[in-house]
């Protein structure tokens, strides 16, 4: 694999989002090609746990690794969407605490302690998954339709009845 050709370069404490299909990997840039990421203890590299292990798994080791090792052949962006919600911590505090983290298990939950919260909580000082956050909103409003639908049936079926 060939390495990481930037169209954009990031910069230490810009967050990487890459794209993984089923959902999104996040790793932190702490610079000179290298990131910091939540990944697998299953010892798989750049985050690329099946998701099924990612489900179950319940920790997770803090990996620096080079971005194009964890990117592989999948689509990848800078994403420091929240900047406009949050303000960012400065970029050398982001690396310092990232550094400070290489090597050591975490918590791992898919729902409350995911990649995404990992690299949030590094740059804004909040753990905060968006991804998570839009699922929960789908679940919700497929819940929410399943029991109209279910509604106006049964309503139906009972007007059927007289």
């Amino acid at each position: 694999m060939a390495p990481v050709l930037y169209v954009v370069k990031p910069e230490p404490g810009d967050l990487i989002e890459i794209d993984r299909g089923f959902y999104q990997h996040w790793a932190v840039y702490v610079g000179e090609g290298f990131v910091a990421n939540l990944a697998s203890p299953f010892g798989r590299r750049g985050g690329q746990s099946s998701s099924v292990r990612s489900l179950v798994a319940d920790r997770a080791v803090v990996k620096r690794e080079e971005l194009w090792v964890v990117v592989g052949d999948n689509q990848w962006r800078i994403n420091n969407g929240l900047d406009k919600m949050y303000q960012p911590r400065p970029s050398h505090i982001i690396v310092k605490a990232a550094g400070e983290l290489v090597g050591q298990q975490r918590p791992y939950c898919v729902l409350r302690d995911n990649c995404e919260h990992f690299v949030n909580n590094l740059r804004y000082g909040i753990a905060v998954s968006l991804q998570v956050l839009k699922a929960k909103l789908l679940a919700l409003a497929s819940l929410l339709a399943t029991s109209l639908l279910f509604g106006i049936v049964s309503g139906a079926g009972a007007l059927c009845m007289i």
